[in-house]
C-alpha cells in the first residue's frame, strides 16, 4: 500500500484547485435546452412565468424596483426587446448609456434573481419608432428590409453579432453563469412573409442559421413563425394561445406575448383588459400543456422623446399592465395574477411530468388532468361557456364553475384558485397637487421661414419629408410663393381663395404671408389626408409656408420602410380667373425643424441662446411658441407628472430631457363601452374607456431622477395657439390607495 507523502502535496492542491474550478463552473453556469414539455435548465424542466419590461421606457433608477415587483408578483423571467435605433443612431456609432444601458439592465435582473429572455430582433415593432430600425438603414443602397436582401442581412448580422458579443463579454448568457436563458431572432415575421413569397423561407433559414452560429449556449426562438427551422422554437403571441402547438412535437409550447391590454393613440379611447379574462387565457394555456408565458406588457412605461411609432401612438405606454406607467402596482390585475402564478407553481411537478388527459365534463366543461408519481395529479377544470356557471362532478366531488373560468386543483381535489374569482381589492389612483410652483414664465416666438436670403435646399417639386429630416425632427417646412395679378376677381370682391394640400404626413399647419391659416391632421385609418381651407392673398407676391408634421414613423406592415411621408401633393389653389393652379411643381424651399431645436432651447445650456420675453402665464393664441419656467422638486417619493390639459399640441422637456409629445385631444363619443364583462372572447374594442369629453392623455410622466432639488427647467414647444394656457399646467404626484 502506497503511503501519501508530503512531497505530493503540491500536486494534490493543484488537482484540488482544478476540481474546484471545474465544480464552480458547473455550479455557476448552466446548460439550457428543451424538450416537448418545457425548457430545461441544468436538466430540470421549468414552468416559467415572464413579464416584459422595456429598459428605454423607464429610467435606470426605476429598474430594480420594477424587477423586484415582478419577482414578488411571481415572475421567473424578465423579457425585453433590444432597440437597434437607440443603440446605433448612426452607422458604427453606438450608445449604451443611461436608459439605453442594456448590460446594466440585465445585470439588475440578475442581481434580483430572475432570468432574461433577450429579444434581439432586431425588428421589434413594439409601437416603437420605425419598428426599432435606425432611420439611416433606410438609405443604405439597394436595401429592402426583412427579406433575402444582402445589404439588409449584412447590417442585421452586424448588429445582432454586436449585441451577442457584448453579452458574452459580460458573461450574461446562462451558459456562462448569467441570467439570459433565451434569445429571439426576428419578430412576428409570419404576416410579413406574405410580401416576400419565394424568398421568405430563404431569409428565415438564414436568420436562424446566423443566430445559432453565434454560439450563445441558449435556445433561440421565433414568435409567430410557423416554419421556424430547427433548432429554433416557434412561439405564440396574442390574447389567447391555448390553441397553439409548436411546429415540431419535440419543441415546448411557449407564449411570448400574452397581451395584458393594448396601446393608446392620441384622441382614441383607453383600452382595458379585465384580469379575469387574462387569468383565464393563461390558465387555459397551461392546461393545454403550455410551459412558458410572458406578459406583454408587465410594465409598459413611457415613450420618452420621439420614440413612439405608429404614427399617433401616445407618450404613455401604460398598456393596462400589472405595473402602471409610473411603476405603481395596479390592482386587482397585479394581485390576481400573483395568486394565479402561485397556483400554477403548486402544479409544476405534475405539469412537467405528463401530457394532460382531457376529460369532458359537460357541453362546455372539461378537466385537464396531469398525473405523476403514485396516484398523484393536478387538474384544471374549465368552463368555456361565456354566459352560465356550471356545476360538474369530478372524481366524485361536485364543483361550481363560474362562466368563462378555470379552477386550479394542485391535488385534483382542492380548488386553490379560480380565474373569475378576484380576491384583490381594486386600487384607486389619484393625481394630487405637489405644491411645486411654476415661476419665471417666459416666451420665445419661433420664426416662420422666409424665401429671401436663405440657403435652404431647393427643388422644383415636393420632396419626401424623411429624405430631408432623416427623422431628426418632427417638422419640415415646405415654402413657395405665388404671384397674384391685381386684376383677379377675388381681389375685387374682397374674397379668399381655397388652398388644397394633399399630404402623406401626419399633420400640416398652413401659413400665408406670415399669418396662420389653419391646420389639418391625418389618422391611423388612412395613409394620407387633405387640408382644405380659405386663405387670404394680396396682389403681387405671396409666400406660402406649409409646416408638415410627423407623429412617429410606421412600425409595422409590409414595406413600411418605403412609405412616403410629408406633403407630396398635389397642392392646389382654387378660385383664380384661369381656374385651378397646381403649385406642386413650383420652386419649393425646405427647412428641417424649428430654429429652437437647432439652438437646443430645451436644454439648460441652450436656453440662453435667444432673448426670452418675460411675462405672466396667461393664455397665448399665437402659433409656434416656446415657453419656459422654473420649479423646485417636491418632497416625497411619489411618481410625478405634468398636467398638460391647458395646452394644445407640441413637445415638452425637463432639464433637457424630453418627456415626449403632448396632444390634448378628447376621446370621441361612441368608441367606449359602458360596463365591461370579463366573460367571453376579448378584443380591443370590448372594454374601451375614456369617452365623455375626457382627454385620453392628460398627465405626462416626469421621472424623479431627472430633477434637481431646486431651479429645474421646464421648456415647452407649442405648435399652435387656441390652447396655450400655462396657468393650467401643474406638477402633480401620483398616489395609489
Amino acid at each position: 500500500m502506497e503511503t501519501f507523502s508530503v512531497s505530493k502535496l503540491p500536486f494534490f492542491f493543484i488537482f484540488l484547485g482544478i476540481f474546484i474550478l471545474i465544480r464552480a463552473h458547473f455550479i455557476f453556469s448552466s446548460n439550457v435546452s428543451y424538450d416537448s414539455k418545457a425548457l430545461l435548465i441544468n436538466g430540470q424542466r421549468k414552468i416559467l412565468i415572464s413579464g416584459s419590461i422595456h429598459y428605454p421606457r423607464s429610467t435606470p433608477q426605476m429598474w430594480e424596483d420594477l424587477i423586484r415587483k415582478g419577482k414578488d408578483g411571481g415572475l421567473d423571467v424578465i423579457d425585453t426587446y433590444v432597440f437597434w435605433n437607440v443603440h446605433e443612431p448612426s452607422p458604427g456609432t453606438y450608445n449604451f448609456e443611461g436608459r439605453y444601458d442594456l448590460v446594466s439592465f440585465i445585470k439588475t435582473v440578475q442581481r434580483v434573481g430572475l432570468y432574461v429572455n433577450l429579444r434581439i430582433g432586431p425588428y421589434v415593432c413594439a409601437e416603437w419608432n420605425f419598428g426599432g430600425f435606425p432611420v439611416w438603414l433606410k438609405f443604405v443602397p439597394g436595401i429592402h428590409f426583412r427579406t433575402d436582401n444582402e445589404p439588409f442581412k449584412e447590417q442585421m448580422q452586424k448588429f445582432t453579432k454586436k449585441i451577442v458579443e457584448m453579452m458574452k463579454s459580460e458573461k450574461l448568457f446562462q451558459s456562462q453563469g448569467g441570467p439570459i436563458i433565451l434569445s429571439q431572432i426576428e419578430n412576428e415575421y409570419g404576416s410579413e412573409s406574405k410580401a416576400h413569397v419565394g424568398v421568405e423561407k430563404a431569409y428565415i433559414d438564414w436568420a436562424a442559421e446566423m443566430a445559432v452560429g453565434l454560439n450563445t449556449g441558449v435556445p433561440w426562438i421565433m414568435c409567430k413563425e410557423s416554419d421556424a427551422p430547427d433548432p429554433i422554437i416557434n412561439t405564440c403571441n396574442g390574447f389567447y394561445c391555448d390553441y397553439f402547438s409548436p411546429n415540431k412535437a419535440y419543441k415546448p409550447k411557449m407564449w411570448t406575448e400574452a397581451w395584458s391590454g393594448w396601446f393608446m393613440e392620441f384622441g382614441g379611447p383607453i383600452p382595458r383588459r379585465p384580469v379575469e379574462d387574462l387569468a383565464f387565457a393563461v390558465a387555459r394555456f397551461i392546461a393545454k400543456g403550455g410551459s412558458f408565458v410572458n406578459y406583454y406588457m408587465y410594465h409598459g412605461g413611457t415613450n420618452f422623446g420621439r420614440s413612439a411609432g405608429g404614427p399617433f401612438i401616445t407618450t404613455s405606454y401604460d398598456y393596462d399592465a400589472p405595473l402602471d406607467e409610473y411603476g405603481l402596482i395596479r390592482q386587482p390585475k397585479y394581485g390576481h395574477l400573483t395568486e394565479l402564478h402561485k397556483a400554477i407553481k403548486q402544479c409544476e411537478q405534475a405539469l412537467v411530468s405528463s401530457v394532460p388527459e382531457v376529460i369532458k365534463l359537460g357541453k362546455s366543461q372539461q378537466a385537464s388532468v396531469f398525473s405523476y408519481g403514485k396516484g398523484k395529479c393536478a387538474a384544471f377544470l374549465s368552463n368555456l361557456d361565456s354566459e352560465y356557471e356550471a356545476t360538474i362532478t369530478f372524481k366524485g366531488k361536485k364543483y361550481t364553475l363560474p362562466p368563462w373560468s378555470v379552477s386550479i386543483l394542485p391535488d385534483c381535489y382542492n380548488v386553490v384558485f379560480n380565474t373569475a374569482k378576484v380576491g384583490t381589492r381594486t386600487s384607486r389612483t389619484k393625481m394630487l397637487p405637489s405644491n411645486s410652483q411654476l415661476h419665471s414664465w417666459a416666451t420665445y416666438h419661433e420664426d416662420i421661414p422666409a424665401l429671401e436670403g436663405s440657403s435652404m435646399p431647393t427643388a422644383n417639386k415636393l420632396l419626401d419629408q424623411i429624405s430631408l429630416t432623416k427623422d431628426t425632427s418632427d417638422y419640415l417646412w415646405y415654402i413657395t410663393s405665388v404671384d397674384i395679378n391685381p386684376s383677379e376677381t377675388f381681389l375685387q370682391k374682397g374674397e379668399k381663395l381655397t388652398l388644397i394640400v394633399n399630404s402623406r404626413g401626419d399633420g400640416v399647419h398652413v401659413f400665408v404671408n406670415g399669418k396662420f391659416s389653419g391646420s389639418s391632421y391625418g389618422n391611423t385609418e388612412s395613409k394620407r389626408f387633405t387640408f382644405t381651407g380659405q386663405i387670404e392673398l394680396k396682389a403681387g407676391k405671396n409666400e406660402i409656408a406649409l409646416l408638415s408634421l410627423a407623429m412617429g414613423l410606421p412600425n409595422i406592415g409590409n414595406g413600411f420602410e418605403d412609405r412616403p411621408k410629408g406633403i407630396l401633393g398635389p397642392v392646389i389653389l382654387k378660385g383664380l380667373n384661369q381656374g385651378n393652379k397646381d403649385l406642386s411643381w413650383k420652386t419649393w424651399k425646405y427647412r428641417v425643424g424649428m430654429r429652437g431645436e437647432s439652438m437646443n432651447l430645451f436644454s439648460p445650456k441652450g436656453v440662453s441662446s435667444v432673448h426670452w420675453i418675460g411675462g405672466s402665464s396667461s393664455p397665448v393664441t399665437q402659433q409656434l411658441n416656446w415657453f419656459k419656467a422654473n420649479f423646485d422638486a417636491p418632497g416625497g417619493s411619489e411618481p410625478l407628472a405634468f398636467d398638460m390639459r391647458g395646452m394644445g399640441k407640441g413637445q415638452v422637456w425637463v432639464n433637457g430631457e424630453s418627456i415626449g409629445r403632448y396632444w390634448s385631444l378628447h376621446v370621441k363619443d361612441g368608441k367606449c363601452v359602458h360596463g365591461c364583462s370579463y366573460n367571453g372572447t376579448f378584443n380591443v374594442p370590448k372594454c374601451q374607456q375614456g369617452c365623455g369629453n375626457k382627454l385620453n392623455q392628460r398627465w405626462y410622466h416626469v421621472p424623479r431622477s431627472w430633477l434637481k432639488p431646486t431651479q429645474n427647467l421646464l421648456v415647452i414647444f407649442q405648435e399652435v395657439g387656441g390652447k396655450g394656457d400655462m396657468s393650467k399646467i401643474s406638477l402633480v404626484k401620483r398616489s395609489v390607495s
